[in-house]
């Protein structure tokens, strides 16, 4: 069996599927990734899925603030920066994901296989350290409904293992009296590799009330115990006191005025502060004949956030009808996954299973002009995910191959309610979700450069505890808000040309029923609702290759017919998603020593709401990076500078789906510029 670090690097993530067997194609020519399973590789041609991987070092420099930056030139994602440090980025793929108030829905996020995405589904990609990422990749389509509770995809990203013994320092400055400061020390011998990373980011933000303060730390430890074992230990500590929120904008506000802020917000003095705490344990063996892998984690999240009103209502018969305006979580969360994946001649088969539970603790506060108030909320919540998938990959002939799975998960909600003043009633009771999804493809390489393949698959999604806190009347858990089911097609064709350039076009359809969306949203207070149907259907296409030696081309282009399928608001785009967008970079080296880069960005109008009365207008962005390195006997000083929105244009960033009072803008930044400075040592 062939096997190498690259291998090593992908068979522990969270797509076994494709580590079976696949070639991985990068969105940059010089990346990829070749997995075997046998003697005999996979080429990137067969892979039966829209699957892009992403190495960090070709992307524009960045303050490694936002994780959505990398992910901009990935077709069939949406990757929203709010540049409100309070709401996290927003990722949406196919439209999956449009729901999120903050944080990350619908989709399955992972870091070198452990779960970003908690067992209900929510995630905040602002929990890790992104210093230390080499790649990503986002698998999308019918393949992803195996990966669990998320029908819309699966984002992975890759760390970069030590291979030396080093130390390196970095500092990275903007306006807004941004500044992010990184160390990062490391070990390495032949079997053993360890490695220590702190940073500290600290920014007054683009608008008032907009400022944040983060500390982060993170430990790895890798230990190739012998030829058959490897162990790889993880610790992230994310403590981020400060994440003021100035809210987002109305439309006639925003076009008065984007970088104003909402006197609420300064009234109610809006906030929030986090503390993340994670670790994990994983070992993986190998042998001839397959591989295996044991992983198990656990964490805490503490979560204070004031929203910009009081809640404190009473009713005529002195009921309280509001939960508060103050958000205490403390919650706690563990999972392990084991799976053996056994090799045949011209198959692979993969069996596993996952358990993971979650345990919140949710208090609700009134408001009192940014103090807390009042007790009107004290429950427990607790969510576990049992589930257990089968997948295979067939070599059916030269020409032809399959792949597929099935899972089968079963989801629990319950609840604890100790505060029963709210309404004189006991909002405790629990729901439980069992659910199968399974998925198949089959690829045809018709020529020696082209292939063509079709895919099929069923998934679900349920509603994350956040979605079901809120009801629009009263208090207690929104137990009429059920999981969303979907069906999807996928039909793509790849063609790899000379001098290195590859197309990948891509066909899709999904149809889901009572999908999950938001029905009122007020001031950062959002309740959830299940559609009947809704239909999507798009094309995507990326195109990349070198110009010349030195110039290197990325295009990637998306396009969605996202529409609700039934009553009053049929025909309607979902909102939050936009139908069309493209994304352009152009990599120019002209030394080995200098690399110049442009980057453009295009997004279509898009709908905030179901009526469709309003959309945030459409907008292209340019952004410009510069960097020079350094090389000595032993240090590297790496230099860059960048400049994003080049002609300053106005635009929406992201927009809050919904929002009840008509604050549906999060304005983008104007012309910005950034410098980064690294030094690094080796010993």
């Amino acid at each position: 069996m062939l096997y190498s670090a690259v291998f090593r690097k992908l068979t522990y993530t969270g797509l076994p599927l494709l580590a079976a067997s696949f070639v991985v194609q990068s969105a940059e020519v010089d990346e990829t990734v070749v997995v075997t399973a046998t003697e005999s590789e996979t080429p990137w041609l067969t892979t039966a899925a829209s699957i892009d991987r992403v190495n960090v070092e070709n992307t524009l420099p960045s303050m490694n603030i936002d994780a959505g930056d990398a992910l901009a030139g990935v077709a069939g994602i949406q990757a929203d920066n709010r540049y409100n440090y309070a709401q996290d980025a927003r990722l949406v793929v196919r439209g999956f994901g449009s729901r999120a108030a903050f944080g990350v829905r619908g989709l399955q996020l992972n870091v070198d296989g452990i779960p970003l995405s908690m067992p209900d589904g929510q995630a905040q990609t602002s929990s890790f350290i992104l210093d230390n990422v080499d790649s990503l990749e986002v698998l999308r389509g019918p393949l992803a409904t195996l990966y669990g509770n998320s029908g819309g995809g699966v984002v992975e990203w890759f760390s970069s293992q030590p291979t030396e013994t080093a130390l390196e320092w970095g500092g990275q400055f903007s306006e807004n009296d941004t500044q992010r400061y990184s160390v990062n020390a490391q070990w390495a011998t032949d079997t053993k590799q360890l490695q220590l990373i702190a940073t500290d980011f600290q920014t007054d933000g683009p608008r008032r009330h907009n400022s944040a303060e983060r500390q982060q730390q993170a430990v790895r430890w890798y230990h190739q115990w012998d030829d058959q074992n490897r162990f790889v230990l993880r610790y992230d500590n994310n403590d981020a006191p400060l994440l003021q929120d100035p809210s987002a904008l109305t439309p006639e506000a925003w076009r008065e005025d984007p970088t104003q802020t909402v006197q609420r917000a300064i009234d109610f003095n809006t906030r929030k502060d986090i503390h993340h705490r994670q670790g994990s344990l994983s070992w993986f063996h190998e042998r001839d004949s397959g591989e295996g892998l044991v992983s198990v984690w656990q964490g805490d999240r503490d979560i204070e956030q004031f929203l910009p009103f009081a809640g404190d209502d009473i009713n005529e018969q002195g009921i309280y009808t509001s939960s508060g305006a103050v958000i205490d979580v403390s919650r706690q969360f563990e999972g392990a996954h084991a799976r053996w994946r056994q090799l045949g001649q011209n198959w692979s088969a993969t069996l596993g299973a996952q358990l993971e539970r979650q345990q919140d603790h949710r208090f609700g506060y009134v408001n009192d002009n940014g103090e807390k108030g009042e007790l009107r909320r004290d429950e427990f919540n607790w969510i576990d995910n049992a589930s257990a998938y089968l997948r295979f990959q067939w070599q059916l002939s030269a020409e032809w191959s399959a792949t597929g799975g099935v899972r089968y998960s079963d989801i629990s909600y319950d609840v604890k309610d100790y505060f029963t003043e709210l309404d004189g009633a006991d909002d405790s009771g629990s729901s439980e979700f069992q659910e199968t999804t399974a998925a198949a493809s089959l690829t045809w390489q018709f020529l020696p450069s082209s292939a063509t393949y079709f895919s099929v698959g069923q998934g679900f999604e349920t509603p994350t505890l956040t979605e079901l806190a809120y009801r629009n009347q009263g208090s207690g858990l929104n137990r009429e808000l059920g999981p969303s089911t979907n069906e999807q097609w996928e039909w793509g064709i790849k063609h790899q040309l000379p001098r290195n350039w590859r197309l990948h076009l891509a066909f899709f359809g999904i149809e889901s029923d009572n999908e999950i969306l938001v029905d009122q949203s007020t001031d950062g207070r959002t309740t959830y609702r299940n559609a009947s149907e809704t239909s999507r259907e798009g094309a995507e296409l990326t195109i990349n290759g070198a110009l010349t030696q030195q110039l290197n081309l990325l295009v990637s282009y998306s396009y969605i017919d996202a529409v609700f399928g039934e009553g009053p608001l049929q025909g309607n785009q979902l909102p939050g998603v936009a139908e069309s967008q493209g994304y352009l970079r152009l990599n120019w080296q002209p030394t080995e020593q200098w690399l110049v880069q442009v980057s453009g960005q295009y997004r279509d109008d898009t709908p905030v709401n179901d009526a469709n009365d309003t959309f945030a207008p459409s907008y292209t962005t340019w952004n410009f990076a510069v960097s020079r390195e350094w090389q000595w006997t032993n240090s590297e000083l790496d230099v860059w500078a960048r400049v994003d929105n080049i002609t300053d244009k106005d635009y929406v960033s992201a927009v809050v789906v919904n929002q009840g009072s008509g604050r549906s803008f999060e304005p983008g930044i104007g012309r910005q510029a950034s410098v980064g400075i690294s030094w690094r040592r080796r010993f």
